[in-house]
C-alpha cells in the first residue's frame, strides 16, 4: 500500500484546487474578452451604419424658343441655409420644337412630353412620385406668342398644365417666366456652380480662372429669342428699378441688375436683319452673313410672322425671297450693328434700345448659344480669350466657301451649319455694341456649356430658388448621442484591456497571482 504524508496530500490537494481555479477564471476571462469584443463591434457598427438616403427630387421643364428640355435635380431633405443643395441628375430633351409651335396643334402636346416625363417616372424611385415637384417655364417663344395673341399662348399652357397634372408627380404649374426672372436665375445658376455663395461648396469649383474671392460673377445668356445679361453692379443705386431684382440665398441677400432683350436672341436677331434688308432688294439679298455660294429661299409670309419682325413689314411685289451668301465679315457686322439703336441714352450709361446699363462688373459666364457657336468654332479651350482672336477666327470661318463646309462638316445640320457665320458675327456685335465690352475686359468673359456634370442655364437656378418653398426636414440622426458613444467605447475597451493583460499574467506568471490569493 503506497501512503503520502500529510503535508504531500495538502500540496496535491491545493495543486488540484490551483488548477481547477485556473481553468475557471481562464474560462471567465475568455467569455469576457468575447463580449468586450463583440460590444466594441455592436456599438461601432449601429452608430457609424449608413443613414437611409433622405433626398428630395424636383423636376424643371424648360421649354424654349426651339425646343424644350426636361432636367431632373436631387437634393438633401436637410437643407444649408434654408436653400436645398441641388444638383442634375438627369436630362432629356424632348423631340420637336418649341411648345410656341404648337399653338395651332395642341393635341399634339401629349405625345410630345411621353418620352421624357416617362424617362422621369424611371430615374426617380417610386416611393418618390407624389411628393416631386414639376415645374414648367416657357421663356421668349412663349413671351412671344403672348404678344401676338394672348388667348392662343394660355390655351397652349392651359393644355400642357392638363397634359403633366395627369402623371404621378406633384405638379406646381406651367407659367412663362419674365425675361427678368430668365436672367436672374441663369446667375444663380452660375455662381451655385462655381461656389460662390458659401464656402463649403469651394472645393467643387472645377472652372477657377485665377479669382479665389466670394465675388460673383455675372451671366450672359443667349437664346433664339431673347438674351439677357445680368450682374452684381459696383453702384448699388440703380437708375431704373425696373432691372433690379433682389435674392436671398445661403443666408445672404443679393442685389442684382438685370435685363432681357426680347427680340434679340440669335434667331430672332437674323430674321431682324433680313427683314430689314429686303427693304432694299428685288426678290434677292446678296448677304455678307452666309458664306459664300449658300443659297436660302424664305417665304416672305414666313419671315413676317414674327412679332419681332412686324415693324419691319411692307409690302412687296414677290411672296418668295432668295438669299445668296456672300461671306464677308466686315459687311455682315455692319449689318449687324444696325440692329441696335444707340443713338439715345435717357440714363448715364445705356446698353442699346435705351435700356440702362451699369459699370460692367466682374467676370461673366457666358453660355447656351454663347457657348455652343463658340465650341463650335474652338473657341472654347482657352481659359482666356482675346477680342482679336475671336474676330480673326469668326472672320477666317465667314470667308470659307460654302462647298468647303460642306465638306469638312458633313455631320452638322444645314441649317446650324449656315448660320454660324451669322452667329459668331451676331455674338461679338452684341458683346462689343450692346454691352460695351472692351479689348480691356473682353478676358472677363468665359464661355460655359457644363460645370460639374450640370448644364449651366436658368432651370438649377429656378430650382435653387423654389426649394426655399420647401420645408426642411429634421436631420436624420445616429442612434446614439455622440456623449454616449464615447463613454461606451472607451468603457469596452477597458474592459478589453483590463481581460487582455489578466490572462497574460496567468499564463506568464501564475505564482504572482497565486501568491497573493494564498
Amino acid at each position: 500500500m503506497l501512503l503520502f504524508s500529510s503535508d504531500e496530500v495538502g500540496r496535491r490537494r491545493d495543486s488540484g484546487l490551483k488548477g481547477f481555479c485556473s481553468r475557471n477564471i481562464l474560462i471567465i476571462l475568455g467569455f469576457s474578452f468575447i463580449m468586450a469584443v463583440i460590444a466594441l463591434i455592436a456599438v461601432g457598427l449601429t452608430q457609424n451604419k449608413a443613414l437611409p438616403e433622405n433626398v428630395k427630387y424636383g423636376i424643371v421643364l424648360d421649354a424654349g424658343s426651339s425646343h424644350t428640355t426636361l432636367y431632373i435635380y436631387k437634393w438633401p431633405a436637410e437643407k444649408e441655409n434654408d436653400t436645398g443643395v441641388v444638383n442634375q441628375i438627369h436630362e432629356c430633351k424632348v423631340k420637336g420644337p418649341g411648345i410656341s409651335q404648337y399653338a395651332h396643334k395642341t393635341s399634339d402636346l401629349d405625345i410630345y412630353l411621353t418620352a421624357c416625363m416617362e424617362k422621369a417616372r424611371k430615374v426617380i424611385p417610386i416611393s418618390q412620385h407624389h411628393e416631386t415637384p414639376v415645374y414648367l417655364g416657357a421663356t421668349a417663344g412663349m413671351r412671344l406668342l403672348r404678344l401676338e395673341n394672348e388667348w392662343v399662348a394660355d390655351n397652349v399652357l392651359a393644355v400642357i398644365r392638363d397634359v403633366l397634372d395627369s402623371y404621378p408627380f406633384d405638379f406646381r404649374g406651367a407659367r412663362i417666366i419674365s425675361g427678368g426672372e430668365e436672367g436672374a436665375y441663369g446667375w444663380i445658376t452660375v455662381n451655385y456652380l462655381l461656389g460662390k455663395f458659401t464656402k463649403k461648396l469651394r472645393w467643387l469649383n472645377l472652372m477657377s480662372y485665377g479669382n479665389e474671392s466670394q465675388e460673383t460673377y455675372g451671366a450672359l445668356d443667349l437664346g433664339g429669342a431673347s438674351t439677357q445679361i445680368t450682374f452684381v453692379p459696383q453702384n448699388q443705386a440703380t437708375e431704373s428699378p425696373q432691372n433690379a431684382l433682389y435674392f436671398r440665398l445661403y443666408g445672404k441677400d443679393y442685389n442684382v441688375y438685370t435685363h432681357s432683350f426680347l427680340c434679340y436672341g440669335k434667331d430672332q436677331a437674323l430674321l431682324q436683319k433680313i427683314a430689314k434688308d429686303i427693304q432694299a432688294t428685288n426678290r434677292t439679298i446678296q448677304d455678307p452673313c452666309f458664306n459664300h455660294g449658300y443659297s436660302r429661299v424664305m417665304n416672305v409670309n414666313d419671315l413676317y410672322n414674327s412679332t419681332c419682325t412686324w415693324k419691319f413689314k411692307k409690302p412687296l411685289p414677290f411672296n418668295q425671297l432668295e438669299i445668296l451668301g456672300t461671306g464677308n465679315f466686315e459687311e455682315c457686322q455692319k449689318s449687324v450693328i444696325a440692329l441696335f439703336n444707340t443713338s439715345q441714352c435717357p440714363y448715364s450709361r445705356c446698353a442699346f434700345n435705351e435700356i440702362f446699363l451699369p459699370q460692367l462688373q466682374g467676370q461673366f459666364g457666358a453660355f447656351s448659344a454663347y457657348y455652343y457657336v463658340m465650341k463650335f468654332l474652338n473657341l472654347t479651350s482657352e481659359e482666356t480669350l482675346s477680342q482679336e482672336k475671336m474676330i480673326d477666327t469668326i472672320k477666317n470661318f465667314c470667308s470659307r466657301p460654302w462647298k468647303e463646309l460642306k465638306m469638312n462638316f458633313g455631320d452638322v445640320k444645314e441649317k446650324y451649319l449656315s448660320e454660324y457665320c451669322f452667329s459668331g458675327t451676331y455674338i461679338i456685335s452684341l458683346l462689343q455694341e450692346g454691352y460695351h465690352f472692351t479689348p480691356d475686359n473682353w478676358k472677363t468673359i468665359h464661355f460655359m456649356g457644363q460645370i460639374r456634370d450640370t448644364d449651366v442655364g436658368w432651370t438649377l437656378g429656378y430650382m435653387l430658388n423654389l426649394t426655399n418653398m420647401i420645408p426642411a426636414e429634421q436631420p436624420m440622426s445616429t442612434p446614439l448621442p455622440y456623449s454616449t458613444y464615447v463613454f461606451l467605447m472607451v468603457l469596452f475597451s477597458l474592459i478589453l484591456i483590463a481581460v487582455v493583460l489578466i490572462g497574460l499574467i496567468i499564463f506568464h506568471k501564475p505564482s504572482c497571482f497565486w501568491k497573493d490569493m494564498v
